[in-house]
């Protein structure tokens, strides 16, 4: 028994504005998604899960494929606004490090693993999915680029190079922390990652300082 056999439906009937069905018809698909993937998912799991009919379902999205995008696109903007608002919480670069950092450990360990559709999907050969999976890894090293570009003497294309390594290396060890059963606390884990990360980029003079200072 699959786990969404083993949760109970939830009941049909009830009457929702169009915005809280859609939600609700988002958040029974992600269910879906995340326990069994895309390919082994089916729309009568969805409008089971959901406690709607079928034709319910399709009013509000036509396709799967539907359905998954504007699921990807929810929480690919979920990461880049949590990144964004790391990098806007505070002046001192180190600590602006530690919680882009933390941002990544925390998208992972929230409930209901929305993280697999981003960075585990099963569907990475569709065109629509590869990009927007690639945009949201760009867009978020771009921001963090652009705060390393403002702050040392680094030209543009230095600067996202290192921004893609530091995401990349955040993305990649919070899903190892997490699938290897999150056996350091996640503060800890995090402030790991952040001094490995911050040890590289302060490596970096700020403008108008002397390397040798």
């Amino acid at each position: 028994m699959t786990a969404i056999e083993q949760t109970e439906a939830r009941p049909r009937g009830t009457r929702l504005p169009r915005r809280a069905r859609r939600n609700q018809l988002l958040g029974a698909a992600q269910e879906v998604f995340v326990a069994q993937g895309y390919h082994a998912a089916a729309m009568d799991d969805i409008a089971e899960r959901a406690g709607v009919s079928k034709p319910v379902l399709y009013q509000h999205f036509p396709g799967k494929l539907d359905l998954y995008l504007a699921l990807l696109d929810q929480h690919c903007e979920a990461l880049l606004e949590a990144v964004r608002a790391a990098l806007a919480s505070t002046s001192d670069n180190k600590l602006r490090v530690a919680a882009t950092i933390d941002a990544y450990f925390a998208y992972v360990e929230t409930e209901g693993g929305a993280f697999r559709l981003v960075f585990e999907s099963d569907l990475t050969n569709e065109p629509a999915v590869a990009e927007r999976v690639e945009r949201v890894s760009l867009e978020s090293a771009k921001a963090v680029s652009e705060v390393i570009a403002e702050d040392t003497d680094l030209p543009a294309e230095e600067a996202m190079l290192l921004a893609v390594g530091m995401c990349g290396m955040a993305q990649i060890t919070a899903r190892y922390w997490l699938a290897s059963g999150r056996q350091v606390p996640r503060d800890a884990a995090a402030r790991l990652i952040s001094s490995l990360s911050w040890r590289g980029i302060a490596g970096f003079p700020l403008h108008g300082t002397n390397p040798q200072d």
